[in-house]
């Protein structure tokens, strides 16, 4: 390796870390929120994960991709929603983005499967119970996703849940 190559190399390696994170935000019908019960943690989340950055994923295909592996379901998803810098105790802030998968019939909902490795199960949560499920900034993000697709804004920026002052 040159001089250069391992010196930017040895830069790259102290630079600070964050990980990022992408979602897809369904909706059935009635306006209730489809979301996932993870059997690793507590508390409920929206169908997404880790994006696999080492590999070159963006965040639309990471929530692509995890939307297939948790709920079965290939769906492109929609705009983006939310950008969200949510920090935790014990791990580096995440970069979470959220993208809208748009409102599924009936058909979509029955043919739903979920990943049994990772999820127990799915439910459609309405509106105001969104914080009772969604544990931490989630229920905020979600909310503040709900919001704009209702106002027609474009993505909200966020800092743990809440739009930075």
């Amino acid at each position: 390796m040159t001089q250069e190559l391992t010196e930017y190399a040895t830069y790259i390696a102290s630079l600070p870390r964050a990980l990022a994170a992408a979602a897809v935000l369904f909706r059935d019908a009635e306006g209730r929120v489809l979301m996932v019960e993870p059997n690793y943690r507590e508390g409920w989340a929206l169908p997404g994960g880790t994006i696999e950055s080492d590999t070159g994923e963006t965040p639309r295909q990471a929530a692509r991709r995890e939307t297939l592996e948790e709920i079965g379901l290939d769906v492109e998803p929609g705009r983006l929603l939310v950008a969200d810098w949510a920090r935790g105790k014990g791990r580096p802030p995440i970069a979470a983005y959220l993208f809208d998968g748009g409102v599924l019939d009936a058909e979509r909902l029955a043919a739903i499967r979920v990943q049994e490795e990772e999820l127990l199960s799915w439910r459609l949560v309405p509106v105001d119970e969104v914080r009772t499920y969604a544990l931490g900034s989630l229920g905020d993000r979600v909310l503040a996703a709900l919001a704009a697709l209702a106002d027609g804004t474009g993505a909200v920026e966020l800092v743990d849940g809440r739009r930075p002052e």
